[in-house]
């Protein structure tokens, strides 16, 4: 099919493509599926998703992650999308970066909760659109960011798309008109990195209900262009401002070689390139210098990561607020130096503040690597002067949590937990739902909430 238009020879694979039967997949399913729900919780009571509810009418038959009232499926994706990525704790991929399972178990959830399928459907829904959403991102490696936009809201949209359809299981024509519906629901730039703002929040939930409607869309007959991704007006050249994306690279060992299973887990409540420098930092921190004797701290870095976590430099030396704190470097730096972690209370207002982080963040800047593998390796090195004129340096060649280092499954059960005690859940409360993380995908009939709506909508 290597003539035919991409959008076509997608449809053609996820309409055949049984992943959820290869091995490991299960065990990621309910890693990405464990992960998603902590974090659901740890931002229920967060003022960005009480503004989402608050923009809501109506209820449904589908579930937002710690909540007990039920929503439409389309709200209920936007919640959960939306508190998934909301504190940036997410899964990663590190070939993008993108943010899969925030975008892909949302709309998943949802559209087999809407239309009473089974765990082996949010199975392969879950590892269909989060493989697909991964396996774009070989397509134009940086080109999406460097353009302006979010990988995360422009793949995620068709990656959601793929996982509701995979769900329903559409013929391969629905679903190459929902590829090209999708295109134009495609949607998120990145300005929110000058203050700190929070639509890059929105931006998984907007994708996963955006996939769900382009497939119901094609459903009904709506017609989307066949060449959404290649075409002189498509995604790539949208999105990526290129048209010589390669698509092989995409299709590359697709079915035999299943990379969703790679994504990677965070240990850490920030932009995901920050954290080989942190751990770094960490390492500073564990000598015992003390942190006033830093004269200077200088950074090997990527060259695709500057624009995003390193400019203007005045400005990540000195964040706004605890969300613009989370794409900063200098700010990643200092409190991995100051207070050892970067978890979810280090980005409190109150430590963004402190003039000893403050201080230490002014001290930190950059030189590019040109030789820096990413996207591929996520790396990190601090060259640390002091005022004695010596100077430590610590490098570290890999993201801790990333597929060559990932987290355990007792390291990844003790995030959800603490994620679940930061948004309020009880232990018994927190048991339970990891109980239904578990046995979700051998459930004849999907639900997540805490019972089941008294009556399951039809397929």
């Amino acid at each position: 099919m290597r003539g035919a238009p991409v959008a076509q020879r997608l449809a053609e694979l996820v309409s055949l493509s049984e992943p959820q039967r290869a091995a490991g997949a299960r065990a990621s399913g309910s890693r990405l599926l464990l992960d998603i729900a902590g974090l659901c919780v740890a931002a229920r009571r967060q003022d960005y998703v009480r503004a989402v509810l608050d923009s809501i009418d109506g209820t449904g038959p589908c579930t937002a992650i710690g909540h007990t009232v039920r929503f439409d499926v389309d709200d209920a994706a936007l919640i959960n999308g939306v508190a998934a990525h909301g504190e940036d704790f997410d899964d990663t991929y590190e070939g993008g970066p993108v943010h899969a399972g925030a975008v892909i178990v949302p709309a998943a959830l949802a559209c087999c909760e809407r239309h009473g399928l089974g765990g082996e459907d949010l199975l392969r829904a879950i590892a269909v659109g989060a493989e697909v959403t991964c396996r774009l991102c070989r397509v134009a490696p940086t080109r999406i960011h460097k353009a302006g936009f979010h990988p995360t809201a422009i793949l995620g949209v068709i990656g959601a798309t793929a996982a509701v359809g995979a769900a329903l299981r559409v013929r391969p024509e629905v679903l190459v008109n929902a590829f090209g519906i999708a295109g134009s629901l495609a949607a998120g730039i990145i300005e929110y990195l000058a203050d700190g703002s929070w639509t890059k929040r929105l931006h998984p939930g907007w994708a996963a209900q955006s996939g769900y409607r382009a497939v119901r869309l094609a459903s009904g007959g709506f017609i989307g262009p066949r060449t959404v991704f290649e075409g002189n007006h498509g995604l790539f050249k949208g999105f990526a401002s290129s048209r010589d994306g390669d698509y092989e690279a995409m299709f590359d060992g697709f079915e035999e070689e299943w990379v969703w299973q790679s994504i990677a887990f965070k240990p850490y409540a920030c932009g995901t390139m920050a954290h080989p420098y942190i751990d770094c930092a960490r390492a500073f921190r564990a000598r015992g210098i003390a942190p006033g004797r830093i004269v200077r701290i200088d950074c090997e870095t990527a060259e695709g990561i500057v624009h995003r976590l390193w400019e203007p430099l005045h400005e990540k030396q000195a964040p706004p607020n605890g969300y613009a704190a989370k794409f900063s470097i200098p700010y990643a730096v200092a409190i991995g130096i100051l207070r050892d972690d970067a978890g979810l209370s280090d980005f409190d207002k109150a430590v963004v503040d402190d003039p000893a982080v403050v201080e230490l963040a002014g001290k930190v800047n950059y030189v590019i690597d040109p030789g820096n593998p990413y996207p591929n390796e996520f790396t990190g090195h601090l060259r640390v002067s002091l005022d004695n004129g010596e100077t430590v340096e610590h490098r570290q060649a890999f993201f801790k949590g990333g597929a060559e280092h990932p987290l355990s499954d007792d390291e990844l059960r003790h995030k959800f937990r603490a994620n679940c005690r930061y948004g309020g859940l009880s232990q018994e409360q927190t048991d339970a739902l990891a109980a239904r993380v578990n046995d979700v995908f051998d459930q004849r009939v999907v639900f997540f909430g805490d019972e089941p709506p008294a009556r399951m909508p039809a397929p």
